[in-house]
Parts: C-alpha cells; sequence; structure tokens
C-alpha cells in the first residue's frame, strides 16, 4: 500500500514538472528581444493550459499530506528554502501571468513581463533544489530530524538547479513549435536545437558532480536503477534533437517531456527503500514504509483518490482534446 501511494505521489509531481514545466519554460523566454506581440502569442498558447497544470502540484501536495505526513513535516523544515523559493516563483508566474495586460502602457506590460521571467527562473531553480537535496541525502538527527538548512548549499544541488532550468527551458521552446502559428516555427525550431545540448552540457555537469561527491554516492541506495535512469533521459535528449532536426515536433515535446519526468522517477527509484536518505548512517533514515500514514488511513484515502484521479486524467485530456492545434487569431485571447 505504501509502494503504491509513493508511486502516485511520483507520479503527480513528475507530471506537474512535464506540464508546468513548459508554463516556466515559456516564462522564460519571454526574456528574449522580441517584439511585444510575440511575447503575448507565446503566453497565449499556453493559455487554455495554464492554471489547469497546477492542479497536479496541489493534488501531490494533498497526497503528500495525507498519505506521507511524517515526509511532509520533514521535507517542510528540512528543505524550506527549496520550496519556499519554488512556490514564491510558482505564485509570482501566476501574477505576473495574469496582470500583466491589465496596463495598456508598453512599459509597464514589459516589466510584468520581468516579473515572470524571474518568478519561472525561481521556480525552477527551487524544484532542481528540492529534487538535488533529495538525492544527495539529508542530514537527520537520532530522533528523525532534518538538522539545519544548510545541506542544500553544495555544488551538487547547484548543478542540479542549473539543469532543471535548462530542461524547462528546452521544454518551453519545443511546446511553442507546437502551438504557434506556422510561421513562427522555425526560428522557435533553431532556438530549441540550440536548448537541447544545453540541457545535455548542464545534465552531464550535474552527473559528474555526483559522482565526485561521497555524499552523493552514499545516499544513492540503487545505482543501477540510477545509471539506467540517467541514461534514459540522455537518451530522451538525443531523440528530441533529432526530432527537431526532422520537424518532428509532437515527437520531440514527448521527448522533453520524458527528460523532465524522468528526475522524479530517478530520484524516487534511487533512495528506495528510503524516503530520505541520511547523510549520518542508514540507521537514521525515514523508509518510506515509516513516512506512511497508517494502513487504514491509506485504505480510506484509496477509496477518495478513486474516483479523482480518473476525474483529473480525464480533465487534462480534455483540454488538451479541445485546444488541440495551434494558437492563431480565431483562437481566444487569455492574457
Amino acid at each position: 500500500m505504501e509502494l503504491a501511494w509513493y508511486a502516485l505521489l511520483g507520479l503527480f509531481f513528475a507530471t506537474y514538472l512535464v506540464l508546468g514545466g513548459y508554463d516556466y519554460g515559456v516564462g522564460l523566454l519571454l526574456a528574449r528581444r522580441t517584439d511585444p506581440a510575440r511575447r503575448r502569442a507565446a503566453l497565449h498558447a499556453v493559455g487554455p493550459f495554464f492554471l489547469g497544470n497546477e492542479v497536479w502540484l496541489v493534488a501531490a501536495v494533498g497526497i503528500l499530506f495525507g498519505a506521507f505526513p511524517t515526509l511532509e513535516g520533514e521535507l517542510l523544515s528540512g528543505l524550506y528554502p527549496a520550496v519556499t523559493g519554488a512556490l514564491v516563483g510558482v505564485i509570482v508566474v501566476t501574477a505576473g501571468v495574469q496582470l500583466r495586460s491589465r496596463p495598456a502602457g508598453p512599459r509597464a506590460r514589459a516589466g510584468w513581463d520581468r516579473v515572470i521571467v524571474a518568478g519561472s527562473t525561481l521556480a525552477a531553480l527551487g524544484w532542481g533544489a528540492v529534487l538535488g537535496g533529495l538525492l544527495q541525502g539529508v542530514p537527520l538527527t537520532a530522533d528523525g530530524h532534518v538538522d539545519g538548512v544548510g545541506h542544500l548549499f553544495t555544488p551538487f544541488v547547484a548543478a542540479v538547479c542549473l539543469a532543471l532550468l535548462a530542461l524547462v527551458a528546452a521544454h518551453g521552446a519545443t511546446f511553442l513549435t507546437l502551438r504557434l502559428p506556422a510561421a513562427e516555427v522555425p526560428p522557435l525550431l533553431r532556438l530549441a536545437r540550440r536548448l537541447v545540448p544545453v540541457a545535455l552540457v548542464t545534465v552531464g555537469a550535474a552527473t559528474v558532480v555526483a559522482l565526485l561527491s561521497p555524499r552523493v554516492r552514499d545516499a544513492v541506495q540503487q545505482p543501477l536503477v540510477a545509471v539506467l535512469l540517467l541514461g534514459a533521459l540522455v537518451t530522451a535528449l538525443l531523440a528530441a534533437r533529432v526530432a527537431l532536426g526532422l520537424r518532428r515536433t509532437g515527437v520531440a515535446f514527448v521527448a522533453t517531456s520524458v527528460a523532465l519526468a524522468l528526475p522524479v522517477l530517478l530520484v524516487g527509484a534511487a533512495t528506495w527503500p528510503y524516503a530520505l536518505v541520511s547523510t549520518a548512517g542508514p540507521e537514521t533514515g525515514l523508509t518510506v514504509a515509516e513516512a506512511a500514514a497508517s494502513g487504514p488511513t491509506l485504505r480510506l484515502l484509496g477509496w477518495l483518490a478513486l474516483p479523482l484521479v480518473p476525474a483529473l486524467l480525464g480533465f487534462q485530456a480534455m483540454c488538451w482534446w479541445v485546444f488541440r492545434g495551434r494558437a492563431d487569431g480565431r483562437t481566444p485571447v487569455y492574457w
């Protein structure tokens, strides 16, 4: 039962990173020196999906609070700079996107565009810090509590933050090749093809830092699984690069989606059976079974989740079907 809920938590958070990732990726691309009409068109491309994508984060947090209350407490206390930064970034992006069209002046709108860029950067770096902090292990005291937050300020966590930032940017550019009018696609294809190698380099750099870090090597409980998943991530990025060269934008988007989901799977699988690996020794680590709620609680939550999960999946599928195709002058303007 604990494994099923842990897998569901990972699935929901990975789905949020994939769907919210192109929101933040598009937000990052507003930093390019393009005219206001193109910046608005980029935001218009994510308009139908923007708020719905964040529902997956709410669902993941709900699972964390209900099914893993001990883990939730330690995450919020031991990783609170990263979690707070990520959530502040999410809020800033949401506010910026919804408010940028209120003022009529171009300078004010450009200011809100900078707010969106800053929020997107903060969200990507924050979630990268969460994943990096979990993968390198946390200092747990004898009574099972995370000792301070200094463990987040390491070269490995910084490398993972940059890797996730690059992955998000490549994912956002690839998403725009699917959604913007065909006339806008060629420059976006070139941009996405340039961003994918950047993502590969940052992932490679994070891997090198991990191999040089005794802390990360000790925290990884399933090294073979970690190597296989890392290889799958690199393969997905290479596939995206090839697909973009062939103008197969749909295939490229699927590949970057897989690449953005795999870090979550890698963290969960590589540290199994621990939810929190302790740098003080395995005897103080928090296993998934220890972090989970009681059996009756999990069964009750299962009955509640049984109708909600298909409804959430159906809603997402409906949104993609209704708003499929490219955004043009005939589609509604959201922001």
